[in-house]
């Protein structure tokens, strides 16, 4: 068969995306062509020159007003963060800037005076505590103790020193939790082999090592404790970026972190940043042909290929194991492969060296057509964003057309060794998210018993004939606290169908739940093919004698199956039902967001308000309240 064949430039190399940026930086049209700076970016972010590449990068972004990139690209949401800490901090910016641009998100920096932690963690009228401060990073190091200890020193010097600054910062924690209104970003305190080295005898080393594991220990347990703290653990970034730190630097200019540590803490940042945004991706995409498996199905024959029982074939098993694990976790796993479909299903379904199965992948297509269209009938398929994808693929040539075409999408570039496949794949944390739900868990599941509604829809005469066999059942409830963590995920992973793109982390809904003047909703819904969840919101808020619609979601999954008109006409017959005169709510548009245009609207909703940039507010008089339609078996329930 002869495969159709797409021509479009592939990504800038190294040397070419650096020559961009500086011109762009010369001519002065950084903030202008922001939107292009992600890809540029994608082609620094790794090799042995990464470190250094973002930092010079990042000083060039940083130099640029992030009001201004806001003004010109409204999507482009500056991130306000503020930066304290105990030593030298300067080289945290340029890597901390190119992170964050790598998603697409301007940063707005505020960095405290030198070993200002302390006061500023304190001073609840600072900006670490602002309203619109987003992270608050308080950078630790080990001299934080060591500083403090008495000259000569024992471990039960370092052992009390560490019991209290935990106590402390415990205390500093709970504060913030209360008090402000970002997230505080802490982190673990790397032990160096000099600090033990000033102990003579391996009796009070092992000691010291055990006190500080315990320190490193309760510090991370505080962000199981408290909702709006991240602490990130240095040990592992310690492993991956070589010396803590330079002596000479420590002692002359008290940078007591090196700068590619530094560059691999920034890089953690901006996965926690990209999750708050409600940036996290959902689909891995991935070849086969020396992707998931040694050598080539088509010219090899399924005898031929080899994902087990060899030198090589063990990396491409590994391999497996773990695009598997990130399945179990709710990443929606699909194969988009230049094959013959039948060979790969018999392969996937038979092959005695597959770790991953049929059941494991949403969608396998394996036929000659171009990939990025592939990709973009993949993402109509689940009725998702192109922005969910990562694509994994060990061809220069499909990376590269992927990258060019669908910029949206992440690509992972592997090469020919197998065995740094796991590594750069996971090397970018595309799938990371605040908190792992049991609605994670099931959406592969979920995703898969689409097939049978897409085969009812294919025989079905007409969309209401679908929409009554499929025998929809939508709970609408007060939501608990069960729903907490699904609810703050669906307000920040859900783009589509999301009137005001409200984000809430779980201390924000918890905060609504436990106010008596705001009502939250959780949306449920079911059909004959199974049970999809708990799949939208509802954020209302008492003003008066109206009720005000802060914000109405529904997850991409159920679109047009009349779970949101079932679900606001429940709401609107509440309010009528409680006394209010008149139901509020707005639409602020995003680039995405345009399906929900007209769902006030459609429900008898007025348009009361209009803005430039395309906001609408609405006015709903209650006066004649629009059927629940007819297809959906309702439960409605609410607390007066």
């Amino acid at each position: 068969m002869t495969a159709p064949v797409t021509t479009r430039p592939g990504p800038a190399d190294r040397a070419e995306a650096l020559d961009r940026i500086r011109e762009l930086h010369r001519s002065g049209r950084l903030a202008a062509e922001f939107p292009a700076v992600p890809g540029l970016l994608a082609s620094l972010a790794h090799g042995p020159t990464a470190s250094a590449d973002l930092t010079r990068v990042g000083r060039l972004l940083a130099r640029v007003d992030a009001a201004e990139i806001h003004a010109r690209h409204p999507d482009a949401v500056p991130l306000t963060v503020t930066v304290s800490g105990h030593g030298t901090l300067d080289a945290l910016t340029g890597p901390l800037t190119a992170e964050l641009a790598r998603h697409g998100v301007p940063l707005h920096a505020i960095t405290g005076d030198h070993d200002s932690w302390l006061r500023d963690l304190r001073d609840t009228a600072g900006p670490l505590y602002a309203t619109d401060t987003d992270l608050s990073l308080v950078v630790l190091d080990a001299q934080v103790l060591f500083d403090e200890l008495p000259l000569p020193w024992r471990v039960s010097d370092v052992t009390d020193a560490l019991t209290a600054k935990l106590s402390l910062l415990e205390r500093l924690a709970a504060r913030y939790v209360r008090e402000g209104s970002g997230t505080l970003v802490l982190n673990t305190l790397p032990l160096l082999g000099t600090h033990l080295r000033h102990l003579v005898d391996h009796r009070s080393r092992t000691e010291l090592s055990i006190a500080w594991r315990e320190f490193n220990t309760g510090l991370l347990r505080l962000a199981l404790t408290h909702p709006r703290l991240h602490v990130v653990d240095l040990e592992p970034l310690v492993a991956e970026s070589g010396p803590v730190r330079d002596s000479r630097l420590a002692l002359y200019t008290k940078e007591h972190l090196g700068a590619e540590l530094l560059g691999h803490y920034a890089r953690e940042v901006a996965h926690l940043a990209r999750a708050m945004r409600g940036r996290t991706k959902k689909v891995l995409v991935v070849d086969l042909d020396h992707t998931l498996w040694d050598g080539v199905l088509g010219d090899d024959g399924p005898d031929g290929i080899e994902m087990a029982g060899s030198y090589r074939g063990e990396a491409f098993a590994a391999f497996q194991k773990t695009v598997r694990q990130l399945g179990s976790q709710g990443v929606l796993l699909a194969v988009c492969s230049k094959n013959d479909q039948e060979p790969v299903e018999r392969v996937i379904a038979g092959h005695p060296d597959m770790v991953l199965r049929p059941d494991d992948f949403v969608a396998v297509t394996a036929n000659w057509h171009p990939k990025d269209g592939n990709l973009r009938s993949l993402a109509d398929r689940l009725n998702l964003g192109v922005d969910s994808f990562v694509f994994a693929d060990d061809s220069p040539f499909e990376c590269g057309l992927v990258a060019a075409s669908i910029p949206e999408v992440a690509v992972v570039r592997l090469d020919e060794e197998p065995a740094l496949h796991i590594d750069r794949l996971l090397a970018d944390g595309w799938f990371d998210t605040r908190e792992l739900t049991e609605a994670d868990r099931a959406r592969a599941g979920q995703y898969r018993a689409d097939a049978g509604r897409r085969e009812l829809l294919d025989g079905a005469a007409t969309m209401e004939e679908y929409l009554r066999a499929l025998g929809v059942h939508v709970t609408v409830a007060p939501a608990t606290e069960a729903d907490v963590p699904r609810l703050s995920q669906i307000t920040l992973r859900t783009n589509q169908f999301n009137l005001t793109t409200r984000r809430l982390q779980p201390a924000d809904v918890h905060a609504l739940l436990d106010s008596p003047h705001h009502l939250v909703l959780a949306i449920r819904s079911r059909d004959r093919f199974g049970d999809n969840g708990l799949v939208g919101a509802v954020f209302a808020e008492r003003a008066g004698d109206a009720l005000r619609i802060d914000n109405v979601l529904l997850s991409c999954r159920v679109f047009a199956r009349g779970i949101e008109q079932a679900a606001l006409g429940a709401l609107l017959a509440h309010a009528r039902d409680t006394g209010a005169r008149a139901v509020l709510a707005a639409y602020r548009p995003t680039a995405k967001n345009h399906k929900v245009r007209d769902l006030c609207p459609s429900l008898g909703f007025e348009t009361a308000g209009t803005s430039e940039d395309g906001a609408l507010d609405f006015r709903h008089p209650l006066t004649e309240l629009p059927a629940i339609p007819p297809h959906v078996t309702l439960q409605a329930r609410f607390i007066s």
